[in-house]
């Protein structure tokens, strides 16, 4: 199976993810509907129980007879349990259900899903202990590249327990490392502004000191985000100017166009990649898409106007805002830099999440 034909369907998987996930109230209709199909896509033969086991018994101590929804099979050695809930359950609170099964058999890797969330385990910690902390989770509503490619590693054709085992330790810790990262972007913590204050002005660090600064820290930190963002917009605008100039044929009598009122300025451009990364976190910047207009600039949910996230009015002197609240009335939100799009992250966030 080509990189690109995988990525292809289980893209298509998930917009089918996205539209029937509602109707699956059980965990029956969880598992038919959203599970097994993906394990479809896996290229695993789900008919056949010598590679695709169901109700595979893992006994655990004195328990007899405690099963496993699925366990994949290689020469009749278990090497991936999965451990399935509704659609409509919290994973939080059955991590301890796969920790006891893992611990009973061969398994190399366990995975708890409810067909929408896919959180995979080993045990990096401690042998033939499965981490009580997943390396890699994968969201089928807010599907990354990057987490397509960490799937296809989990492929019938691409499955290898060690090339997996030895890149779970990076892909488990960098994401505890983002994490803590963004929670620190949002809320600067006491330590971190310390550590922050040491290294900048130096002296005793008071209480008051500190909460003085964090607010500052915040948004430095939130600048700099938007400064990578901006430069890395930059440079890609003038490399296909670069290459429109290169490219275009020189005509000997031009066509004569008129020129449209309409005009998509570079901090249009900006702000909308400041919100589409803002985004990011809960949709495929696919869906996140800009419609210029001769008053304001828009940026939609999946390019429909009538999902209008926001409205950006960045000509005039006083700059600001729209972001529709649940009644569907635009709010404004008077903003003086494009850093100040970061303080209305939440409300952004909430006009996605209405229409999703």
């Amino acid at each position: 199976m080509a990189t690109d034909d995988f990525s292809d369907q289980i893209k298509a998987f998930a917009s089918t993810v996205q539209q029937i996930n509602s109707a699956c109230q059980t965990e029956e209709a969880t598992k038919m509907s959203l599970i097994v199909p993906l394990f479809q896509i896996l290229g695993y033969n789900v008919f056949n129980p010598m590679e695709f086991y169901p109700e595979y018994t893992a006994d655990v101590g004195t328990k007899k007879g405690e099963k496993v929804d699925y366990a994949i099979m290689i020469n009749g050695v278990p090497h991936i349990l999965v451990e399935c809930k509704a659609c409509t359950e919290n994973l939080d609170g059955h991590t301890s259900q796969l920790f006891r099964y893992f611990g009973t058999s061969e398994a190399k890797y366990g995975i708890l899903t409810n067909g929408i969330i896919y959180r995979f385990y080993t045990d990096l910690e401690e042998s033939n202990k499965m981490d009580l902390i997943p390396f890699l989770e994968v969201d089928m509503l807010n599907l990354k590249d990057t987490a397509i490619n960490s799937l296809k590693q989990f492929s019938k054709e691409a499955y290898d327990p060690d090339v997996i085992f030895s890149t779970a330790e990076e892909l488990k810790y960098s994401k505890m490392i983002k994490d803590r990262i963004k929670s620190l972007m949002d809320d600067p913590d006491d330590d971190f502004t310390k550590l922050i204050l040491n290294y900048v002005c130096g002296g005793r660090q008071t209480q008051k000191k500190i909460d003085k600064f964090k607010p500052l820290i915040k948004k430095s930190f939130n600048t700099f985000v938007s400064d990578v963002v901006s430069t890395r917009i930059s440079s890609a605008l003038n490399e296909v100017k670069g290459k429109e100039e290169v490219t275009t044929p020189v005509q000997e009598e031009p066509e004569v166009v008129e020129e449209s009122k309409i005009v998509t300025t570079e901090t249009e451009i900006q702000a909308f990649y400041i919100v589409r990364a803002i985004l990011a976190e809960k949709v495929s910047v696919n869906d996140i898409e800009y419609k210029d207009g001769a008053t304001y600039f828009s940026i939609l949910y999946q390019g429909k106007a009538q999902k209008a996230i926001c409205r950006l009015f960045l000509e005039g002197r006083r700059k600001h805002i729209d972001i529709p609240d649940e009644n569907k009335v635009f709010q404004r939100t008077d903003i003086d830099t494009l850093d100040d799009l970061y303080n209305v992250k939440d409300s952004l966030i909430s006009a996605l999440e209405r229409y999703m």
